[in-house]
């Protein structure tokens, strides 16, 4: 039985130093005519979310139809700027070991459960080089839903769809950064690996219920361990 990994990308893998603010700041003003006051919470929280948050704070009713163009903008400024995006950032200390030993694994399909809309999720593991470590038709992303716990069963059921097996709460693991990633876990079936690389420090991501809480992705045999014996 093989196991499905879930990853989150920001501030677990990757950081994009400010990029994704920036880039919000600037179809906000493209598509509403005056800079945003404030950009969403973005830690742990879906591009749907995320938009539809910055909208209404601004009054601005998020319709179906400003929502397309929101998103549309954004994956199209995302992607012409993946230079940027390697430029601004960078990828977290063990990251790239600790997928290319799960990618190497027959008995493990990995994917992404991120925040990020597809297009974005592209954009950003292009432009580290990490995107070949992953299958992401296996995977859910921030148009899927405005919740993070419900993408955990869609992106079981695409897994399990493309591999004609079975992935459950007892095969599944998502490794992420924040009280949302644990959540989103816990409510929507799989076993947590938190790791505190980004804003949240590993005693709150415990008291948060994380099964297993990492400083970060350094010591590889130790991130493989985790995530299999979650």
């Amino acid at each position: 039985m093989r196991t499905l990994v879930l990853w989150d990308i920001d501030h677990t893998l990757i950081n994009a130093g400010g990029i994704s603010s920036e880039i919000y700041g600037t179809v906000f003003h493209r598509l509403i005519g005056r800079p945003p006051e404030k950009i969403a919470e973005m830690a742990g929280r879906t591009d749907l979310a995320i938009t539809t948050e910055t909208l209404r704070h601004h009054g601005i009713e998020p319709t179906s139809e400003l929502m397309s163009s929101f998103t549309k903008a954004l994956a199209e400024i995302f992607t012409t700027r993946r230079d940027d995006i390697a430029e601004w950032g960078h990828v977290l200390p063990g990251a790239r070991a600790a997928l290319k030993a799960l990618a190497a694994r027959t008995d493990v399909v990995q994917s992404a459960l991120t925040g990020n809309m597809r297009p974005i999720a592209i954009a950003k593991l292009t432009a580290f080089a990490l995107i070949d470590f992953f299958d992401l038709d296996a995977g859910a992303y921030g148009m899927d839903g405005i919740e993070r716990p419900p993408l955990v069963k869609l992106a079981q059921q695409r897994a399990t769809a493309k591999y004609d097996e079975d992935f459950t709460a007892s095969n599944t693991v998502l490794i992420g950064d924040t009280p949302h990633d644990v959540r989103a876990g816990h409510e929507g079936g799989a076993h947590v690996v938190a790791v505190a690389t980004g804003a949240t420090p590993a005693p709150d991501l415990r008291l948060s219920g994380a099964e297993v809480v990492l400083p970060d992705l350094t010591d590889t045999a130790a991130v493989i361990d985790a995530i299999l014996r979650a």
